[in-house]
């Protein structure tokens, strides 16, 4: 069942009725009745599908054409979206996965291993939320501990070492910030796992395909190329609690969100992105084959040209681009 969010009020209700009268036209088509296309009423059925449809349509691009950045917050968070695992099914074959850090055990927000993509052996990794209940619990809603960033530490290394391009997706609200994490040495944790993404001499690629939070973000985005979904975000904070630290005042969510340049569109024309990856319209969630189609798209294009530079080219441009960021424009 579709899940609306609540500025979608307008298409939900356009929908319901969409679906109210294919069950009319089922259950007349059924019992034999109806041959005319008509209702009871003698509303032509087809006639009102087709204009309700392209109503709704109409309505949806409207909507979508002007999404506020809390908006995109709200979009980039929907448990409808495809999540990691979707992607690594839809755009790899012959996946296997890894476990563990070799330091202190495994963790399920962090997920990656083997695999090809389109025909080119790679490491995957990324921070997976989960589905429902049972696998949001499974994989801690996507938030890793310090054996998550050790986990992909490993995989980078591995990639290293036998020459695979690494891809990653990126979708976490950030790390796992509880006490257990703390005294494990989560920030050690994630500043090495940047550091390790800086110094590989293979190609890597992040693609944030829905909530970039912070530093857990980071840890496996210090890519040759960061990829990003039209209504992804990408920030150091979230826009709630960047409210609550600035103003102590939650419900200044929206001017949070403004003001920290999360959007896909504030950071490609900021340069702290590469690519805008462009949704369906109503988001990845409404049509995610498309979505991923489009990802691996992107991707492959963008793969191409890295896998021609050479390890030490490959090192050198990837941490003259990260320092670029910190320098002011001229």
């Amino acid at each position: 069942m579709r899940q609306f969010l609540d500025f979608e009020k307008s298409v939900a209700e356009l929908e319901t009725k969409i679906d109210e009268l294919r069950q009319m036209a089922r259950h007349n088509h059924h019992v034999g009745k109806g041959d005319d296309g008509k209702g009871l009423d003698g509303v032509n059925i087809d006639e009102e599908l087709s204009r309700l449809s392209d109503k709704a349509d109409k309505q949806l691009r409207t909507i979508y054409s002007k999404l506020t950045p809390l908006q995109k917050v709200q979009v980039a968070r929907h448990a409808q979206r495809p999540h990691t695992l979707d992607y690594i099914k839809a755009l790899t074959t012959e996946f296997t996965p890894l476990a563990g850090d070799r330091t202190f055990g495994d963790d399920q927000a962090m997920v990656g291993g083997l695999a090809r993509f389109r025909g080119q052996p790679v490491v995957v990794l990324g921070t997976e939320r989960g589905c429902d209940t049972e696998s949001r619990l499974k994989h801690n809603f996507g938030m890793a501990r310090p054996e998550g960033y050790r986990k992909a530490q490993r995989l980078m290394k591995l990639a290293g070492r036998f020459g695979l391009p690494v891809l990653s997706f990126v979708d976490t609200a950030g790390a796992w910030p509880g006490i257990d994490a703390e005294a494990r040495g989560q920030a050690e944790a994630i500043a090495r796992s940047v550091d390790t993404a800086l110094s590989l001499r293979v190609p890597m690629i992040a693609t944030v395909i829905g909530e970039g939070g912070s530093g857990g973000a980071i840890a496996i985005a210090a890519a040759d190329r960061v990829l990003m979904l039209e209504h992804a975000i990408y920030s150091v904070i979230s826009p709630e609690a960047a409210a609550s630290i600035l103003w102590r005042d939650p419900k200044l969510a929206p001017a949070a969100a403004e003001a920290l340049k999360l959007t896909a569109q504030d950071l490609k024309r900021l340069k702290l992105i590469d690519r805008i990856i462009a949704e369906p319209t109503g988001g990845a969630q409404r049509l995610p084959e498309q979505m991923m189609t489009a990802v691996g798209e992107a991707i492959a294009e963008e793969l191409t040209p890295l896998l021609r530079l050479s390890p030490e080219g490959l090192v050198v441009e990837r941490r003259e681009r990260f320092l670029a960021m910190t320098r002011p424009p001229l």
